[in-house]
């Protein structure tokens, strides 16, 4: 048991150290400006991106249920952690402690959607769960683009139909304004404190699946009905697991958010297609590996959103001008050859036979 556990120590050892040498090579390379601005304006993205995958693999990876909602609780995060900075902009003047709150208050309302949600969504499982959490980030999506929100001196006003019912004074300010979103958002979001969000995400995340609280949800994933017959209360670890998942989703989706200057609920803000890119990173850096989680979405929106891209700036290659012209294509032929050389038996041998040769017993 204990070498089981100097084991996971050192693994999770590794995986902070991944971390932070990024953070050391990439600051380092930003400092000196031995980086192109449309790989600083990466390093952000990446960290949430980071971030909602974590949290993800926690709902697929160690409880074992598939969740396609979890847009849904970056959208709540997003919103409410700008309306409270918008809201608290004359009350609290320092900026990075607005912005600590902000963070704090997305992860919290983010979680408490995921007890609300997950009390009667947990009952379900398997594709059924699924379509329900899809549900659930589609209704999100769109509330939050029907939704009003002014200020004035005498409190907030809420409308669901237009900016000018919310019957606000004269001087009065709207906060949210329907499909247009939020505006005039401070940019309050840096690579050091996402570096030090996805820090926290990983020590969360690692510390709850190595508890004894992580070997029931654990328990829960293998064999549902063994782990009720021993006495574990199976509604009190998946809610447990589930609310985690959201509020540090909540905290990916506020990191998000300042890093924009208005905030709206598109569907490629928030919509069916960042829920699926997110389990796209899950699955892709492996079902249960946290470090492959933290790999993967770094590695796919490098090529996505800067090497295919800088296809487009290049010469008049016939190559490049294929890239080029067909960048999301190559994309999909890429993803499904990683995935191919990730999980096909063939290729796990041919990794094992290469990179982990058996060394030969010397004779005694």
């Amino acid at each position: 048991m204990k070498k089981r556990m100097n084991k996971t120590a050192k693994q999770n050892a590794i995986t902070y150290g991944i971390v932070i040498l990024a953070y050391i090579i990439m600051q380092s390379m930003l400092m000196t400006g031995h980086i192109s601005s449309s790989l600083s304006g990466l390093l952000v993205p990446f960290c949430y991106y980071v971030i909602l995958a974590v949290s993800l693999n926690l709902t697929v990876g160690y409880l074992g249920e598939l969740s396609l909602g979890h847009a849904g609780f970056m959208c709540v995060g997003a919103f409410a952690s700008v309306f409270f900075t918008k809201c608290m902009e004359d009350v609290i003047t320092v900026s990075l402690v607005r912005f600590m709150l902000a963070l704090l208050v997305g992860a919290l309302v983010a979680a408490l959607f995921g007890v609300l949600i997950g009390i009667p969504v947990l009952r379900l499982r398997g594709d059924y769960l699924a379509i329900v959490t899809l549900a659930f980030g589609e209704i999100i999506k769109n509330l939050v683009n029907v939704l009003y929100v002014g200020k004035d001196s005498s409190g907030l006003h809420f409308s669901i139909k237009d900016a000018m019912s919310l019957g606000m004074e004269p001087g009065g300010t709207t906060i949210i304004n329907g499909p247009q979103g939020i505006t005039g958002i401070a940019k309050d979001s840096n690579f050091t404190i996402g570096i030090v969000l996805v820090l926290l995400t990983l020590f969360i995340v690692l510390r709850l699946i190595s508890s004894r609280d992580g070997r029931a949800i654990k328990a829960i994933r293998d064999n549902r009905i063994a782990a009720e017959s021993i006495g574990i209360n199976i509604t009190k670890y998946k809610l447990m697991a589930f609310s985690v998942s959201a509020a540090l989703a909540g905290l990916g989706g506020a990191l998000y958010a300042h890093n924009l200057s208005t905030l709206s609920a598109t569907p490629k803000n928030f919509g069916y297609n960042m829920s699926i890119m997110i389990l796209v990173y899950v699955v892709l850096g492996g079902i249960g590996s946290i470090r492959g989680s933290v790999i993967a979405p770094v590695v796919l929106n490098l090529v996505l959103d800067y090497f295919l891209r800088k296809f487009q700036m290049m010469g008049d290659n016939v190559v490049l001008q294929f890239l080029s012209d067909n960048r999301m294509l190559v994309y999909a032929i890429l993803l499904i050859a990683l995935m191919l050389f990730s999980w096909s038996p063939k290729a796990i041998e041919w990794r094992e036979r290469v990179f982990h040769k058996k060394q030969p017993k010397e004779a005694e």
